[in-house]
């Protein structure tokens, strides 16, 4: 047995050198998923590729709970705890810990936007998003509450929602030591502290801390100002 593997392995070795001496290597994928149709040319490949179906997480992180497919994206993941960000923007300076999280943060700037939806006609600068706005086409759900009935179309939807339950508030001010539930909560927030007003009305000289001037759907004032946020515009009651 030990010997038919042997020799199977100098055979595929063989036919490998064989084809990288031909140029003809690029399209060799001899390692095929029992799963899937997919094949791959390393074995190493296929071996990540296989725990997309197993759901096999080898890769713990030795300060949280979480685990990872690959070595790559525990490394990755690292950065979010040791606060590392090596990947700054040359427009305004702010830093991230992935370059991928650069290329997107980017698109803010550019207003580029690559990821089309076939369906309707909108486009995102993030592949996630279009993901997410696809769910809203059809209805799917993937992401179930173990604590609740609810689904949700993304993780972070659902996250944020566990937080209700377990009363978990992650998003502490650090200039007055408020707690919040959500990132974007706590920028809105510290704004309340520095006096930021990011989005300005298009009509008149009025500019505001949030998208909406009071936090929530209901108006105080029925007015509305025009702001503009990325590139388009929202109407916002004030």
């Amino acid at each position: 047995m030990k010997n038919n593997f042997i020799l199977n392995k100098h055979c595929l070795l063989t036919k490998v050198n064989s084809l990288q001496i031909s140029g003809k290597m690029e399209n060799y994928n001899p390692y095929s998923c029992d799963v899937c149709d997919k094949s791959f040319s390393k074995s190493s490949t296929l071996t990540t590729h296989q725990r997309t179906h197993t759901g096999e997480k080898p890769y713990p992180c030795d300060v949280c709970d979480k685990s990872f497919s690959q070595s790559g994206s525990l490394k990755r993941h690292r950065r979010t705890h040791s606060g590392e960000k090596r990947f700054a923007c040359n427009v305004c300076d702010k830093c991230f810990g992935q370059s991928s999280s650069l290329t997107e943060h980017r698109r803010t700037h550019t207003g580029e936007k690559p990821y089309a939806f076939d369906v309707c006609e909108k486009s995102f600068g993030q592949s996630s998003s279009l993901t997410k706005h696809r769910r809203t086409h059809t209805g799917d759900k993937p992401y179930t509450c173990d604590l609740c009935d609810k689904s949700f179309t993304d993780s972070g939807s659902l996250t944020r929602h566990r937080r209700t339950h377990t009363g978990e508030t992650p998003y502490v001010c650090d200039l007055c030591d408020k707690p919040f539930i959500e990132c974007g909560i706590l920028t809105t927030h510290r704004r309340t502290h520095t006096g930021e007003r990011p989005y300005a009305c298009e009509v008149c000289d009025k500019s505001f801390g949030q998208k909406s001037s009071t936090g929530a759907r209901t108006p105080v004032i029925n007015r509305t100002h025009v702001i503009r946020v990325t590139s388009r515009s929202v109407r916002v009651a004030v």
